[in-house]
């Protein structure tokens, strides 16, 4: 019993005054301990004088008088005295009672609260002064502090487990014990009040909860929070329990006597729920348990009994089950919530407060932007730059260095820490020896991994979908508009490191870059196959920004970049990053004419012209270079059009008669009908009606005996100008609604620009 162990501290102490401590101390703990009775406003003063022992036994062990300082020896006096002088009053006040119900009558006297509430701040005071001169004192070493500090906390443990037990003990009230309160609230929590709103209001209704997020939302947070939330404690009152479920071995039989010891119910082995059902069905109780996911991993072995206890626990009427788990798989009577992460002010204010400023510049917003307002994330950003003194100029510094490497605190905290907890849970390991670079493929594209495309992304992995479906399970990732995602940090640390390290990346890659270089064009077979770029564009121009970083000579990566470009000019029509490293291409690298073309193309179907036309001036210049016929003729009839849509049509003409020249040079006479009507159309806009005519005419007599739709639709349209530039206006009104329902019945799509 710990009043033992102070009668045999007194005795081995070497000190005198510790001595006189000691003995004082251990009267008090009798006379609290002797009357077991209404005694919750004398706990906290037998708290104290625990506190009391712990300090002055780590204090003094193994030390004579002489060996401690002045200041340590005045502070050990003022003990003595403060102690002395409180036992003197209860024994006092003891002697004006009857005898026989002395100690009784003392700890009935519910008028002395203020008595109690003053003799137990002397204590704190003293107790404060007593451990801050041993500690800055240099003539008092402590080396050797900790040398029983296991068996003495084990005694003070007692002392707290024994004064524990008065705190519910009023008359008339019949439980065994009373279990254990919760950890405190944690001090700031930005952002969640509205959710803490509405888990309260479930928990009012007594009906359980299950949070569910990956590791570092704050799932623990927000259930601290509602456990000492005002509306909950006056619920529930002390009937608020914890238990932290990574804190014993995930079997049936830890948890059940955790539960048992937790909740109050005095069953010391508990084989299943019966024993512990009186005590749990005689009041409302609010239980959390916490990182529920260390016992309800379906790969743990006792984890279909654990399932089935917590089943049991939610369906009790008077309970309110609060889980907290990074795994999905909770019983199903919990109402689910998928803890979110913080909105850009929430993730702003928790970082001021833990970095002492007060606003964040837009540099470290645009950081706590990348780390998706993650709240570990942004609390070990503040912290690590905090404790290193940085300013904001070094910590975006480290940030673009190091990434979310920069998220270690110097007591262990970490990301890679929280990360690799899930990674090294059962559940994953199952999941095979490829898991970890399937999750590497995820994390390398912004927006994952598109379900629909697992088959053809992921050819060699027979158990893909099985093993996406863990990954969200384990709120690694998530899905979101048809893809597999995950958290930015996550992202950023589970992304390889070296693309080309991945194998499985790289037959990724390989599958994109396939799909890109398909050879159709507008009202072609496969053409509406392309659409696909349309989710995928940010992923693709990420694959292909990395890849040709990586690799710059590489002619696949660039090919498929001109795929890339190409299709976008087809479905999806936008800037791109890509575009400096095109224009950065050495003039001799293969790849380049072609990539400048696309682009162009590009820039030329979001109406920037001027830009179009520079490139086109240039790639022009390196077709010819090479000697390409072919795609000079290309060039130039893209470069005529553009100039005609600058309105620069004198400088468009001589461009689309070398493009003429150019095919029936080359003998292809289909190319050189559709130059010919496109010159002719220009000469008609310039006002050469009569030699607009001729290339006309001598188009529609290359055209074989029946001319395509298409070439009878151009040629109409040529018509309409003709007529329109002569007056002619019903004539060209004719023309033009006869090319429009020749065009609309074929869907002429590649000539409505003109």
């Amino acid at each position: 019993m710990a009043i033992d162990v102070l009668g045999i501290a007194k005795e081995v102490s070497s000190i005198t005054p510790a001595k006189a401590v000691f003995g004082s101390v251990g009267v008090l703990l009798a006379m609290i301990k002797d009357s077991m009775a209404n005694k919750a406003d004398y706990v906290a003063l037998g708290l104290a004088c625990a506190e009391i022992c712990t300090a002055l036994e780590l204090g003094t062990d193994g030390r004579r008088w002489s060996d401690l300082s002045q200041s340590v020896r005045e502070a050990i006096e003022k003990l003595r005295r403060t102690v002395e002088q409180i036992k003197s009053e209860i024994e006092a006040k003891a002697q004006n009672c009857s005898k026989g119900r002395v100690i009784l009558l003392v700890f009935h006297a519910r008028n002395d609260k203020e008595t109690i509430a003053a003799w137990r701040e002397e204590l704190k005071t003293i107790l404060e002064l007593f451990n801050t001169q041993l500690t800055i004192n240099t003539n008092t070493v402590v080396y050797d502090v900790h040398r029983n500090i296991a068996g003495l906390c084990r005694d003070v443990s007692d002392i707290r487990r024994d004064l524990s037990q008065i705190r519910d003990r009023d008359e008339g009230q019949t439980r065994t014990g009373h279990g254990e309160l919760p950890p405190p609230p944690p001090r700031a929590l930005f952002g969640r009040d509205e959710l803490i709103e509405k888990i309260v209001q479930l928990a009012d209704s007594l009906l359980p909860i299950a949070l569910i997020g990956a590791g570092g939302i704050g799932k623990t947070s927000i259930a601290l929070a509602v456990l000492h939330d005002n509306h909950v404690k006056q619920r529930f009152g002390e009937n608020r329990r914890f238990i932290r479920c990574d804190q014993f071995p995930a079997t049936r039989s830890h948890f059940l006597r955790r539960l048992s010891e937790v909740t109050g119910a005095g069953v010391e082995s508990p084989h299943d729920l019966t024993p512990l059902r009186p005590s749990l069905s005689s009041r409302e109780m609010l239980i959390v348990l916490d990182n529920a996911e260390s016992i309800l991993d379906a790969q743990i072995t006792d984890s279909q009994e654990i399932y089935g206890l917590m089943e049991e626990l939610s369906r009790f009427n008077n309970i309110c089950l609060c889980v907290t788990s990074r795994i999905s798989t909770v019983p199903p009577e919990c109402e689910s919530l998928e803890i979110p992460t913080l909105s850009r002010e929430a993730a702003q204010d928790a970082f001021c407060r833990i970095y002492k400023v007060d606003r964040c510049t837009d540099l470290v917003s645009n950081i706590l932007e990348q780390l998706d307002f993650h709240p570990l994330s942004v609390t070990l950003l503040a912290t690590v730059a905090y404790h290193n003194k940085w300013d904001t100029a070094r910590l975006v510094g480290e940030w673009e260095k190091r990434r979310t490497n920069t998220l270690h605190t110097q007591y262990n905290q970490s990301l890679a820490a929280t990360i690799e907890l899930s990674l090294s849970s059962p559940m994953f390991r199952s999941l095979g020896p490829d898991a970890r670079e399937i999750l590497g493929v995820v994390a390398f594209f912004p927006h994952g991994v598109d379900e629909n495309n697992f088959d053809w992304l992921f050819p060699t992995i027979t158990n893909r979908k099985d093993i996406f479906d863990k990954f969200c399970v384990l709120s690694l990732t998530y899905r979101s508009n048809g893809f597999i995602t995950m958290l930015a940090p996550l992202r950023d640390y589970l992304c390889p490191k070296d693309p080309n390290s991945s194998p499985l990346l790289h037959t990724t890659k390989q599958c994109y870059f396939s799909r890109l270089t398909v050879n159709t064009s507008p009202n072609k077979p496969g053409f509406e196959e392309t659409r696909w770029i349309t989710s995928e564009d940010v992923n693709v121009e990420h694959l292909l920004d990395v890849f040709t970083s990586v690799d710059p000579v590489s002619n696949d990566a660039w090919d498929a970049s001109a795929g890339f470009v190409r299709h976008l000019s087809w479905h999806k029509r936008r800037p791109i990053v890509l575009g400096t490293k095109i224009e950065g291409l050495p003039d001799d690298h293969p790849s380049k004419p072609r990539c400048l073309f696309d682009l162009s193309q590009l820039l030329a179907e979001i109406f920037n012209h001027t830009e179009s036309r520079l490139l086109l001036t240039h790639t022009l210049k390196l077709w010819k270079e090479r000697g390409d016929e072919l795609w000079v003729a290309q060039t130039l009839r893209a470069l005529a059009h553009v100039n005609w849509q600058l309105d620069l049509v004198e400088e468009a003409i001589p461009l689309a008669k070398e493009t003429s020249e150019i095919f029936e040079r080359l003998n292809d006479t289909a190319e050189q009908t559709n130059s010919l009507q496109y010159l002719a159309l220009l000469l008609a806009e310039d006002d050469q009606i009569d030699a607009a005519e001729e290339s006309a005419s001598h188009a529609i007599n290359l055209s074989s005996d029946e001319p395509t739709k298409a070439q009878v639709c151009e040629h109409l349209h040529i018509l309409s100008h003709i007529c329109r530039s002569r007056g002619e206006t019903e004539a060209a009104i004719g023309h033009l609604d006869e090319a429009l329902g020749i065009a609309h019945s074929i869907e002429w799509q590649d000539r409505k620009a003109r």
